[in-house]
């Protein structure tokens, strides 16, 4: 198995995933298949994603076929902001609903034994210390997952998260994930692509890499056989520290996923300074 980031419950999440936001219906099954068959463990989904069944199904046979055991699977999903009611324009109606309240009811997963963890996403350091802060807290937050790539370092978050025993995940970790007009273009940048051709590894190798040795867990996504091998050959090399630092230095606190259908909600996270 790949090297795991520890969690506070005890657990061990692998830090290296697979990433299923966007993955395409009929194929997104195959994906995870083949996936598991290179070794991977961790698969990150979400209800919103609209393919959690698909996924179900591919695990489910391989599971059944004795290829790997529940217990070396680690699967995330999400409560999302879908099911928080819109308004015409798709906007999400403000409420005065809080998340410490929304917490409890997570909580109770874990009580229940339907959960092993609980975790957050696109919080703020604001946001995390009220949480932690929270009378009668009985499960802290076991990960923070979140954008992160070298054009958003997110260095401030990450070291106040890993600070406080909660790990990190990054997601779109290789920039943005639909290209609009205007947006860098994070594989195609040209102090990425000397680090890559000086260790004979891809752009997309290389920033992989700049997570895990963050210890920071990465998610990318794929169905492509060639990629999703591609992705996980990143354990047979190191960055060294001025490599690190050069990608540190690339940082732009740009941010591919604005959650533009949150903007007016009260907790919209990106108001704040990490």
């Amino acid at each position: 198995m790949a090297a795991c980031v520890a969690l506070s419950t005890g657990a061990r999440m692998p830090i290296f995933g697979l990433g299923s936001w966007k993955a395409s219906p009929g194929k997104v099954g195959e994906a995870v298949k083949y996936a598991i068959d290179l070794g991977y463990r961790h698969f990150d989904c979400a209800r919103y994603y609209m393919n959690e069944a698909e996924i179900g199904d591919a695990l489910q046979e391989k599971l059944q076929a004795g290829a790997v055991k529940r217990e070396d699977l680690f699967i995330v999903s999400k409560a999302g902001e879908n099911f928080r009611p819109h308004d015409e324009k798709g906007m999400i109606i403000p409420s005065n609903t809080d998340f410490l309240d929304t917490w409890e009811a997570m909580e109770e997963l874990v009580d229940c034994g339907l959960v092993k963890a609980i975790g957050i996403s696109n919080f703020n350091c604001d946001q995390i210390e009220r949480l932690l802060k929270k009378p009668g807290l009985k499960h802290k937050p076991a990960n923070n997952q979140i954008e992160c790539h070298p054009y958003l370092t997110q260095e401030k978050l990450i070291h106040y998260c890993q600070s406080n025993g909660i790990s990190v995940t990054a997601y779109r970790p290789l920039g943005a994930h639909t290209l609009k007009p205007g947006d860098p273009v994070l594989l195609e940048d040209l102090k990425v692509k000397e680090i890559a051709a000086r260790h004979n590894k891809t752009p997309a190798q290389v920033l992989i890499k700049f997570h895990i040795q963050r210890n920071v867990a990465v998610i990318p996504k794929s169905e492509k056989p060639q990629r999703l091998e591609e992705n996980f050959k990143v354990f047979d090399f190191e960055l060294t520290k001025e490599e690190m630092a050069t990608l540190l230095g690339l940082n732009k606190n740009w941010r591919d996923c604005l959650l533009p259908d949150c903007v007016n909600h009260k907790d919209y996270p990106f108001k704040a300074d990490y």
